[in-house]
């Protein structure tokens, strides 16, 4: 299949993914959305280690309150830049990236809490609970909250 070949609803999942892998916008997307997670990997450690540390907030309050500005970034620099082909009504495509990064969100803490309790650091943990729930976020942001309009 060629980028200009268009899957019908009948054709198998597998046949759309590998569709999906070989066309060079997806992973230019990918790309641009992993520059912008890491302004927003940056600004979460940031906010979440002068919570932690600073405030003296227990750390899942901290990463609750670091993921609230690190979502509001990512949002933004996503719709002006990752997915500015794909923009729909500003309040509805918030809405789904907060419902998409809420998922995440609950994602992130489970594994925050698992490895908290592992024994790594703090802020260590955040760091690897962040980087491993990216591909997640990722694919229901694509698929869902910036989803090309027909």
């Amino acid at each position: 299949m060629d980028e200009g070949t268009v899957t019908t609803p009948r054709e198998l999942p597998r046949g759309r993914v590998d569709a999906a892998l070989r066309h060079r916008g997806n992973w230019e997307q990918l790309v641009k959305f992993c520059v912008v997670g890491a302004t927003g990997y940056v600004v979460n450690l940031i906010v979440y280690t002068l919570l932690l540390e600073g405030a003296g907030f227990h750390y899942v309050p901290a990463a609750i309150g670091s993921f609230l500005v690190a979502v509001t970034n990512n949002y933004v620099w996503n719709r002006l830049w990752t997915f500015r082909g794909q923009r729909g009504h500003v309040v509805f495509q918030g809405l789904r990236f907060l419902v998409v990064s809420t998922i995440a969100l609950g994602a992130n803490l489970l594994v925050l809490h698992a490895l908290v309790q592992a024994g790594l650091g703090e802020v260590v943990s955040q760091a690897l609970a962040i980087m491993l729930v990216t591909p997640v976020n990722f694919v229901g942001n694509k698929l869902w909250s910036f989803r090309h309009r027909r």
